[in-house]
């Protein structure tokens, strides 16, 4: 299960994209139930989620996962990623620098979020 902002048309796009080549079901943030909420950690709202049958992979972590997991040559770099040592140093920070630039790079990718297609909104830009 792939947890994702669904108020943010870059989020959107990135949980699909997988979605359409790996076996992801989505939920964003908006669905979330107690029994997904307790695996979450207590600022689960800071970034992507991945939740697995062997645990749960938070923000950088569930995007390695992710890539790893989808039928792309994205898979292949982060099989890749995962050989180089200390990894863990670079990866949160790289996950940081897009998720804090999410409206830019959603001038480039981006879909409309399931929360705006309920507020009427068509756009998919971030709201005020």
């Amino acid at each position: 299960m792939l947890v994702y902002d669904d108020d943010c048309g870059f989020c959107t796009w990135c949980a699909e994209f997988a979605a359409e080549r790996g076996t992801f079901d989505l939920v964003g943030f908006s669905e979330l139930e107690g029994d997904q909420l307790s695996r979450l950690p207590d600022e689960y709202e800071d970034c992507a989620h991945l939740l697995t049958d062997e645990g749960t992979y938070s923000c950088g972590a569930a995007i390695e996962e992710t890539l790893a997991r989808v039928d792309t040559p994205s898979r292949l770099l982060a099989v890749a990623f995962r050989q180089l040592p200390g990894r863990e140093t670079v990866r949160e920070p790289l996950y940081r620098e897009v998720a804090d630039r999410r409206a830019l790079f959603g001038s480039f990718a981006s879909r409309n979020p399931p929360t705006r297609e309920e507020d009427g909104a068509e756009d998919g830009t971030e709201r005020e």
